[in-house]
């Protein structure tokens, strides 16, 4: 079903800055960008970049700031559609911040207790993929979030066909990682069983019990 084009001034605005930040990814780095968006038939990426990590990168940092935005925007669009919450456009920018400040804040605490559990080789190869994974959702989200302002009328299944198709996204990375890394984690499989269960596991349960009503 078409739906009708309301005034969308700053949602258009933050689709046109995700572009712009796509497209200067691509301009300042044009050669390790075509093998990102391959990334998921094509596993040179991975190969190149995981060994040569820095805590900050310009290119996975325009890419997360692509994710945060898109991220953002879809749950825009979901309370804004199938909630009676009223919420204004502006809301995104707290959505985004919210987000990247958790994000970030949860890496940093990762690297932490990885240090503590001397599993640094592990987890950091395992940031790479996860973050790698997580930004090319980013990247997928943006053409979902253009058909879902001026095209289709978002519902339940619609958004649920979306994180989906995220999930598998993401977890198919997750999965290359354990087949790739398969020495190094057998080696340490408690540690990162641990580590999993307290940065990976308990914060989405302690939000579900949090959201979700007895």
């Amino acid at each position: 079903m078409l739906r009708e084009i309301n005034n969308q001034d700053i949602l258009t605005l933050i689709l046109l800055g995700c572009l712009l930040v796509i497209t200067i990814t691509k301009l300042l780095f044009p050669k390790r960008f075509n093998e990102f968006v391959a990334l998921l038939i094509d596993s040179r990426h991975s190969s190149l970049y995981a060994r040569d990590q820095r805590f900050f990168d310009i290119f996975k940092g325009l890419f997360f700031l692509n994710f945060v935005l898109n991220i953002a925007l879809t749950v825009y669009l979901f309370i804004h559609n199938l909630t009676l919450e009223i919420t204004t456009q502006i809301s995104i920018f707290k959505y985004a911040l919210i987000i990247a400040v958790l994000m970030i804040l949860k890496i940093v605490f990762e690297r932490l207790l990885s240090s503590i559990l001397s599993i640094e080789i592990i987890v950091v190869n395992y940031l790479f993929y996860k973050t790698s994974y997580r930004n090319f959702t980013g990247l997928i989200l943006l053409p979902f979030n253009a058909l879902l302002l001026y095209s289709i009328t978002p519902d339940k299944t619609l958004f649920l066909v979306i994180f989906i198709i995220l999930a598998i996204i993401f977890f198919y990375g997750i999965f290359l990682f354990l087949k790739n890394n398969l020495n190094i984690f057998k080696q340490s499989f408690f540690y990162f069983i641990l580590y999993l269960c307290t940065l990976e596991i308990a914060p989405y349960i302690v939000l579900y019990r949090f959201i979700v009503p007895k």
